[in-house]
């Protein structure tokens, strides 16, 4: 089974890569199918509005992404977003983040969601196809190999999936790959204020939750 490969990663823990990958998509297999059970992290539109998203960006959003959405932070809070811009939304789950930009480039821009999670990727399409919106793409890939052409991007946006990446720095430098000269990281994450113990970083439950 393969592992991260410390040195190219910068990380200081062997952790399981597939192992965690998977636990990672079968949490979010459950957010896209069951929205209503209830998580250790908030869903919905009621975490949108707790993280600042503005009534008019989730106008056009069919229901179905709005109800599966589990960011942590909101990146556009970090800057606008204009007509033309190309964006790519790195853990795109339900789609909720590639269909707000999706809007905001309009129809001259473009916007890649890349998400690792099948289920996910299902529902962030299906709400494509219903918004009616032809200028927004849902790719299968990973955080740190994304399925996107070198310095394509005026705009990178992320949100809660940083946290989950043991390669950090390989992730980083993935996403400015794909950023144009001069191109912006607008990402929302969770911090933590205290060094996590070595151990704890081989456990999988506590990556996951």
């Amino acid at each position: 089974m393969a592992r991260v490969n410390v040195k190219e990663l910068n990380v200081d823990v062997d952790v399981d890569l597939v192992q965690l990958r998977e636990a990672i998509s079968k949490e979010y297999e459950v957010v896209a199918s069951e929205p209503e059970r209830g998580f250790h992290f908030h869903t919905g539109r009621r975490l949108a509005r707790l993280l600042g998203y503005r009534d008019e960006w989730l106008e056009g959003v069919p229901e179905s992404s709005i109800e599966s959405f589990a960011g942590t932070g909101n990146p556009f809070s970090l800057g606008e977003i204009t007509s033309g811009e190309r964006v790519v939304d790195v853990g795109s789950g339900a789609g909720i983040d590639s269909l707000i930009a999706g809007r905001k480039v309009g129809d001259t821009g473009q916007v890649i969601g890349v998400d690792m999670t099948q289920a996910m990727l299902g529902k962030a399409r299906s709400a494509r196809d219903e918004s009616g919106m032809t200028n927004v793409e849902f790719k299968e890939g990973y955080a740190e190999e994304l399925p996107v052409e070198d310095q394509w991007a005026d705009v990178v946006i992320s949100n809660g999936v940083f946290n989950l990446l043991p390669g950090k720095v390989a992730a980083m430098r993935e996403w400015f790959r794909v950023l144009k000269p001069g191109g912006r990281l607008q990402m929302g994450d969770i911090l933590v204020q205290k060094e996590v113990p070595a151990e704890a970083k081989l456990e999988i439950d506590l990556w996951t939750g």
